[in-house]
This record gives structure tokens, sequence and C-alpha cells, in this order.
């Protein structure tokens, strides 16, 4: 498999599994076969992880990237008891960090449910390419990944606007969204994972799904309150 295709979840979901160290290998930089030149997106998503691990207090160097040739055996081999040397001094995951296995799994399913979110506010920067490895080592800053999560956005759709057309409901991808025919819509904001996609499908007529950053999204209707007012009769 192309290391491209790993994905943040597959480096998150490995942790979650119980996993003391997670290694990535991929072809030579620059020597891709494909004009996808996937290695490059795995660098700078094992960056983009790194800071991830760091944010959730874990250690950052439980997680390498290198790259080889598929000649390469020796200095494969060459890497693996490097990084295995290396995981057996950080210990078991979340022992050195403090972390019980409780926390530790809570604060990692937690990143995990945003990575959707995660994906669409560093969009721009996951697409980024740099022709030299360290050019990437600063790309992602602790800084800037606690004000990610500081401004984390949550979708809210407003019961005066709400026309129950049914369009944010059946693009939700993981059906966080209820309702029914001339009821208001809601969102279940412990399913949502904050993609934005009912955001994007709301049509402009109605403009109900608003987004909310930094704060809680006010609390849903009591389900007696959501009959829909047709814009017609309102008022």
């Amino acid at each position: 498999m192309c290391s491209g295709r790993v994905d943040l979840e597959f480096i998150l979901r490995a942790f979650s599994n119980g996993m003391d160290g997670v290694f990535i290998g991929g072809c030579r930089l620059g020597e891709c076969n494909y004009i996808t030149h996937g290695n490059y997106h795995a660098l700078n998503t094992a960056m983009l992880a790194k800071r991830l691990l760091e944010h959730i207090g874990l250690d950052p160097d439980r997680l390498r990237i290198d790259f080889m040739s598929a000649g390469d055996g020796g200095l494969y081999t060459e890497f693996v008891d490097s990084f295995t040397s290396q995981v057996s001094e950080l210990g078991p995951l979340g022992e050195k960090e403090g972390l019980d296995e409780i926390e530790l799994k809570a604060r990692l399913e937690a990143v995990r449910k945003l990575i959707p979110y995660i994906k669409v506010a560093k969009g721009k920067k996951l697409a980024t390419q740099f022709s030299k490895r360290e050019e990437y080592d600063e790309l992602y800053t602790k800084e800037e990944i606690d004000q990610l999560f500081d401004e984390v956005v949550s979708y809210y759709i407003d019961p005066e606007k709400c026309q129950a057309c049914g369009m944010c409901r059946k693009r939700c991808p993981v059906e966080a969204i209820v309702g029914a025919k001339k009821q208001v819509h809601v969102i279940d904001q412990d399913k949502c994972i904050k993609c934005g996609t009912c955001f994007e499908a709301c049509p402009s007529k109605f403009s109900a799904v608003t987004k909310i950053s930094g704060k809680p999204a006010p609390p849903p209707l009591p389900e007696d309150q959501r009959e829909v007012i047709p814009r017609a009769k309102a008022g």
C-alpha cells in the first residue's frame, strides 16, 4: 500500500488499540513512480499526527516515519531496529506520560472524533508539498494545534429557519441529524463529527445551519416544540 494512503485515523486507531509506537515506511522522497507523490502526503500527515499526540500528552517520538527504496532491506531493518529500541525506552503507552488507560483512551477517542474537522481546518496545509524533508518539521506548531482545539466548531440548525427539507439529514455521513417531515431538524452533538456537510447541504434560501466557533451549540428544542412553521405563515 502507498504510504500516502496512511490516514490520521489509522495512526490514532493503532494507539487506541494499545500500540506503544507506530512506524510508517514509505518510498524515498522524490522517487515515487506516480504523479501523486503520496510519500510527501504521508510525511505531512505524520507531522500533524505528532502534534496531535503532543497535544493530548503523548510523546510524539512514539510515531516515526522513514523512507527507503524497495531494495533497501538493510536500511529498513536499521530503521525498524532503531525505532523498536526507541519505543522500548519510552515504555508502555501512557506510562511515561503519566496517563492511565481510561484517560488515555478517552483523549485518543476525542481526537479521532474530530479527524474530519481537523482535515477541513488544515486542508491547505495537508496539501502542501516541500522539496526537503526538514521543511516539514515546523509545518505545524504546538500553538497552532492548541488553537485548533480551542476553536473547535459546532453546527446548529436554527429552528426559526429550518423548513424540514431533509437535505442536511440525508447528506450527514454519520446520521447525526434527527428530523422528520414538517419537523425541525436537530443535530445530535454527541454524534456530530463537525465535517460541515450539513452547512454546505442546507439550501441558501433557508440558511438554517449555523457554524459556531469556540463555544458549544445551544440546546435543542424539546421534541414537542419542533413543528415547522412555514415561512409564508410565520409571523
